[in-house]
């Protein structure tokens, strides 16, 4: 699995960044945690606001800053 979380490096962003760790970490599972700061990378997604949160190529999440819990719900099963 890839989570990719998109943003320039606001607070928010890296607060996002932590959670989708421990989330990963509270579900047991390996994945592939990548931070995308390049503003063309993050357009080419179309969203209009970060932190977004992409996992396996698709948006799940963005201009909010998810708990820990709601990123196991999006990480599934």
């Amino acid at each position: 699995m890839k989570i990719e979380i998109l943003g320039t490096g606001c607070s928010k962003c890296q607060a996002l960044t932590l959670h989708v760790k421990e989330a990963v970490a509270k579900k047991g599972m390996f994945a592939q945690v990548e931070k995308v700061e390049d503003i063309m990378k993050i357009m080419a997604y179309g969203i209009t606001s970060t932190p977004a949160l992409v996992i396996d190529g698709t948006v799940v999440s963005s201009g909010k800053l998810l708990s820990v819990d709601e990123i196991v719900v999006f990480l599934g099963s």
